[in-house]
């Protein structure tokens, strides 16, 4: 076995599998761009690697990842920064979510606790999704006012059609972990703290197939599923950029950092 260790990211490569553990270091295990930025890397170094024939992604013990750290600068403050790095910033998390869906191993989604907004996003990106009993999904960017980024939408109505994305994404429904099976997100539930090891049993059924044939089998599925995902989502990162400038946003953030309901305006 081999250990990486990445600032926010641990990866273990165990025989034809590989495990990858988010550890942000923020808390509530959020994403800042230093962590998508390792995502991307992880994923395309995982996708040279042709002795790994399985990936799991997992959050930490106790939690997924609560999504984006609103605390971060781009995200708190954007007008003090210029439109081109707010789009490259803004398109960073759906290069971030194409990198992992691309990779041609089968890649299984091992979720404790909340998965909020760029978790479930970045879980979308993933073929198999584990949750534990006690995982909880819920999609607040709309409600913060924003959109729903990261071309996360076709990925969802993909998976669990468009009147149930729009139930987790426009009404910020939270999600259950059996309700989340029960609407297909989900593809297996464990008892607490066992989402790893059921994951590790589909990694190593994943491993015993013949590897190109597997190969070339996901990459069919995933072109038969999303052929069109791209042509209706790859205006995401700039429907985001234009919300940031927006007083609904301010508002948003606010309320939420100050723990008070929002007053939006329509502005």
């Amino acid at each position: 076995m081999r250990s990486e260790n990445y600032q926010h990211i641990n990866v273990e490569i165990d025989g034809e599998m590989a495990l990858v553990q988010l550890n942000t270091g923020h808390k509530g295990n959020a994403f800042c761009l230093e962590t998508i930025s390792e995502l991307i890397n992880v994923a395309d170094e995982l996708s040279e690697d042709m002795s790994v024939h399985a990936i799991i992604l997992r959050g930490q013990e106790r939690l997924f990842s609560v999504g984006m750290n609103l605390n971060d600068p781009l995200v708190l403050n954007p007008s003090q920064f210029d439109l081109q790095t707010l789009r490259r910033a803004s398109a960073l998390g759906a290069k971030m979510c194409r990198a992992w869906e691309n990779i041609e191993a089968l890649t299984v989604s091992a979720i404790e606790g909340p998965c909020l907004g760029g978790g479930v996003a970045l879980s979308l990106a993933c073929d198999l999704r584990v949750c534990s009993s006690e995982s909880l999904l819920y999609v607040p960017e709309i409600e913060r006012g924003m959109n729903m980024s990261w071309q996360s939408v076709p990925r969802s109505v993909n998976l669990i059609g468009p009147a149930k994305t729009k139930r987790m994404f426009m009404l910020a429904e939270q999600v259950s972990a059996q309700q989340a099976f029960d609407w297909g997100w989900a593809d297996y539930i464990t008892r607490p703290g066992e989402s790893v090891k059921q994951a590790r049993e589909l990694a190593q059924k994943a491993v015993s197939m013949p590897p190109m044939s597997s190969r070339m089998c996901k990459q069919a599925i995933n072109v038969a599923a999303n052929a069109l995902n791209h042509a209706v989502s790859y205006m995401d990162a700039d429907q985001l950029v234009l919300t940031q400038y927006s007083e609904d946003f301010k508002e948003g953030i606010d309320s939420f950092l100050q723990k008070r309901p929002p007053k939006y305006k329509g502005k």
